[in-house]
């Protein structure tokens, strides 16, 4: 299952199955989980965890040291779950010292050719980035997020769930959950909510119409932020997916795209 060409360090631990290909680099103090396949010549960094099932394709970089200036070399860690496809040439790094000390990502994630996740980042579940598609440090992506071809996300930012990001996007202030975003003439804009997603994960119509309410009451009645989460709070009682996204508002620290 490990080709003879394969050079892995002495400290990587892999199960049993893991598939290996030519010429692939494993560095010191990796994990790899049971039914992963490595192809040929993708390179697996040191302080690397992955878990089950993954598919990481030929000539993929994960665990990467980081392109942060202020690195020297100290341990800090990517974790990666279980059933992730990386596809080839896309590249993540491991987190810094000065950041969260490490790279989260989820599960059932799929990251498209040339894609970039860079350090602390942190992914969640079932998240699509397409080709190029790239993320800067500390960047948050929530879970059931999609982010089209050449969509570049800046530092700090927050995707949240269920959002669809056009292709060739520039996002640089957070984008709330449940919602489509594509290019303004600088920055992300918001251009509704992501209705067709919401349906295919199985909210409810009674969900769908409160965050259309909500959707009309911030952006489209004129209204102060903090005025429109006050009315919105009076008027839709006991709404998970209407709370989720008002607190996401609130406790956002780059502000949030509008439409």
């Amino acid at each position: 299952m490990i080709h003879p060409s394969a050079l892995i360090e002495p400290s990587a631990r892999l199960a049993p199955d893991v598939e290996v290909g030519p010429y692939a680099i494993i560095g010191k103090q990796v994990t790899i989980g049971k039914g992963t396949r490595i192809g040929a010549h993708a390179v697996i960094g040191d302080w690397t965890e992955l878990g089950e099932n993954n598919r990481i394709f030929h000539q993929t970089s994960v665990g990467a040291p980081p392109q942060d200036l202020k690195y020297r070399g100290e341990e800090t860690w990517t974790r990666i779950g279980d059933n992730n496809m990386v596809r080839e040439f896309a590249t993540i790094h491991r987190g810094t010292v000065s950041g969260h000390g490490e790279t989260v990502i989820g599960s059932n994630n799929l990251f498209m050719a040339y894609s970039h996740v860079a350090h602390d980042c942190r992914i969640g579940n079932n998240v699509v980035m397409a080709n190029v598609a790239t993320l800067a440090g500390h960047v948050t992506i929530e879970d059931h997020v999609i982010l089209g071809g050449l969509v570049a996300v800046h530092q700090f930012a927050t995707v949240g769930a269920h959002v669809m990001v056009g292709g060739g996007t520039l996002i640089g202030l957070d984008i709330p959950p449940y919602m489509i975003a594509t290019s303004g003439k600088r920055d992300a804009k918001l251009r509704g909510l992501n209705l067709i997603g919401l349906k295919r994960r199985g909210f409810t119509d009674e969900a769908i119409n409160n965050l259309k309410k909500t959707y009309k009451t911030l952006f489209m009645a004129g209204l102060k932020l903090p005025d429109a989460i006050a009315r919105i709070r009076a008027q839709i009682k006991e709404c998970p997916e209407v709370e989720n996204l008002l607190a996401f508002i609130e406790r956002s620290e780059r502000g949030i795209c509008r439409g």
